[in-house]
C-alpha cells in the first residue's frame, strides 16, 4: 500500500487563514469545499470548461478544479462567500444578478459572480461585445443569458457610477 504524504499549505481565503496538510493531487476547489467548509464554489465538469468553480487567486479568476491546493499555498483566494460587503450587503455583482433575474436554478451563479467582479475591475465600462466576450467561460444552462448581460450592464454602471462619487486610491 502506498502512503500518500501530505504537504502543508498554508492559504488565506476570505481573510481567514487556513493552515492544514493536504495531499498533493487535492484540489483547490475539494480544499475549498471540503477543509473550508465553503460549498459555494460548484463543482460542473471538473475539466475547466464551465467556470462554475471559478474563484480568485491573489486577484485573479481561475478555475478552482484545475489548481492544487499546494499551488495556493501562501496565496489569497476569495470565493463567492468572500464577495459580499460589510455586514454580508450584497456586492454590486450579486445584487445586480438578483435584480435583474441573472440567475435560475443558481448552480453556475458563484461562479458568474466571481469572475464577473474581475471582469468588471478591469473592464469597467465594457460594451455588450466584451461583455459576452468575458462571460464566454462561465456556461448557463437555465437563463439563456440575457438576464446575466442585463446584469453585468447594470453592474457596470452601479460601478461606473459609484466611481464618479467617491475617490478610489491609486493602485501602484
Amino acid at each position: 500500500m502506498t502512503v500518500v504524504r501530505e504537504i502543508d499549505v498554508e492559504v488565506r481565503v476570505n481573510g481567514a487563514a487556513y493552515r492544514c496538510g493536504v495531499p498533493p493531487r487535492l484540489t483547490l476547489a475539494d480544499f475549498l469545499r471540503e477543509r473550508c467548509g465553503l460549498t459555494g464554489t460548484h463543482l460542473g465538469c471538473e475539466h475547466g470548461v464551465c467556470g462554475a468553480c471559478t474563484v480568485l487567486l491573489d486577484g485573479e479568476a481561475v478555475r478552482s478544479c484545475l489548481v492544487f491546493a499546494v499551488q495556493a499555498d501562501g496565496a489569497e483566494v476569495t470565493t463567492v462567500e468572500g464577495m459580499a460587503g460589510p455586514g454580508d450587503e450584497l456586492s454590486p455583482v450579486q445584487a445586480a444578478f438578483r435584480d435583474h433575474h441573472g440567475l435560475q436554478c443558481g448552480f453556475c451563479t458563484p461562479g458568474f459572480v466571481v469572475s464577473v467582479t474581475a471582469f468588471l475591475r478591469d473592464h469597467p465600462d465594457p460594451t455588450d461585445e466584451e461583455i459576452r466576450q468575458g462571460l464566454s467561460g462561465n456556461l448557463c444552462r437555465c437563463t439563456g443569458y440575457q438576464g446575466i448581460i442585463a446584469a453585468v450592464r447594470a453592474a457596470a454602471g452601479q460601478h461606473a457610477r459609484r466611481g464618479r462619487e467617491e475617490p478610489t486610491a491609486a493602485h501602484p
